[in-house]
């Protein structure tokens, strides 16, 4: 259904920004994804936050690997450059365009199957870099493309699809952008539009790699043994003229709650996210401050969200490299590439 466009009609007092763009300037394609899917309540985030911002549509840069997180930036911006590289590759792509165009804003959407599994490595480089790019990482415990197997950030107990439970530790994002270096780190909830658009719009304000990881339930796989409602029971009793599969349609899960609270929040399998946001004397500029607070909050069994780590002093992977000011796409090849003479001159120079 990517291929079937929005209406074009707009109601005519729809808002605009000083660009003359509505919000409507800053959405895509209609999604695929299933209804109630928490990645689609992080899309909305992303289209208010451009349109608050007053981002130029063409002057951003989305970037994603695969999964269902990496379908993302097909349901916004549609006037923006775009790239949807393969598994877990994303940050190199992105470290790679932003070397050629730094005069672009860069966005990466991704997975922690995507970013935690195959593209482990891949995320400890880009972190490392300081590459200039906000990186969302839309969270959810599973493989939803494959049948909802866990992923790397799935915690011990979690019970799947099949009944199995896992009993593998999880990666957390947080700590490993932490332990890595990273410069600005934020969780939030898909759901939480109050707290997630603000740490969005920080994160595009910032120079550097921001890392912003996003808990966001899948609602596909959340069906129990013994219902005669799901997937295995209707597969093995029913007649089967074709091969087809059935997502009930969920309502978007929403939340909200002040700063140095929890909030308990009921996700569609019956299951429960303890969420837990910084209150307002955190002080996220304490890098082993920050790291004992989020294993005190962790061993309480909750997850901790808001802007976790900030660090304002710090170089970009074009202050580590020495680049020219002027973006290197904008340059002339016969500048970026002087010919052999000129590289024997430079050799006679160095040698």
């Amino acid at each position: 259904m990517s291929y079937i466009t929005k209406p074009s009609a707009r109601h005519p007092g729809l808002k605009t920004n000083s660009l003359g763009l509505s919000i409507r300037d800053y959405e895509g394609s209609m999604s695929t994804l299933c209804a109630g899917c928490g990645h689609d309540s992080v899309t909305a985030a992303l289209v208010q936050t451009f349109f608050e911002l007053e981002l130029e549509p063409h002057m951003v840069a989305k970037l994603s690997g695969i999964g269902c997180s990496s379908k993302t930036p097909t349901y916004f911006l549609s006037e923006a450059h775009g790239f949807n590289s393969v598994h877990g590759r994303m940050p190199s792509i992105a470290a790679g365009a932003n070397a050629a165009n730094k005069g672009l804003t860069y966005v990466g959407i991704s997975g922690d199957g995507d970013s935690l599994s195959i593209g482990l490595g891949q995320f400890c480089h880009v972190v490392r870099r300081n590459v200039d790019m906000v990186y969302v990482l839309e969270n959810n415990g599973v493989y939803g493309l494959t049948k909802g197997q866990f992923s790397a950030s799935a915690d011990i107990g979690s019970k799947s699809k099949k009944g199995e439970v896992n009993q593998q530790g999880p990666i957390d994002p947080v700590n490993v952008a932490l332990t890595l270096g990273a410069t600005f780190v934020a969780r939030s909830f898909s759901g939480d539009k109050q707290q997630l658009i603000p740490i969005l719009k920080a994160a595009f304000a910032h120079k550097g790699f921001a890392f912003v990881d996003v808990i966001s339930p899948c609602v596909t796989f959340n069906d129990h043994v013994g219902s005669t409602k799901s997937y295995a029971y209707t597969r093995v009793h029913s007649q089967e003229v074709i091969e087809t599969d059935f997502v009930p349609l969920r309502r978007e899960i929403k939340t909200k709650y002040d700063k140095g609270t929890t909030r308990a929040v009921k996700l569609h399998d019956g299951s429960t996210v303890h969420l837990s946001k910084v209150s307002e004397d955190y002080d996220p500029t304490d890098r082993r401050a920050v790291i004992e607070y989020l294993g005190g909050v962790v061993a309480k069994g909750q997850v901790p969200t808001g802007l976790l780590y900030l660090a304002e002093a710090g170089h970009d992977m074009h202050e580590f490299e020495g680049t020219v000011e002027k973006p290197l796409v904008d340059i002339p090849y016969g500048d970026l590439c002087p010919g052999s003479e000129a590289l024997a001159d430079l050799q006679k120079e160095w040698w």
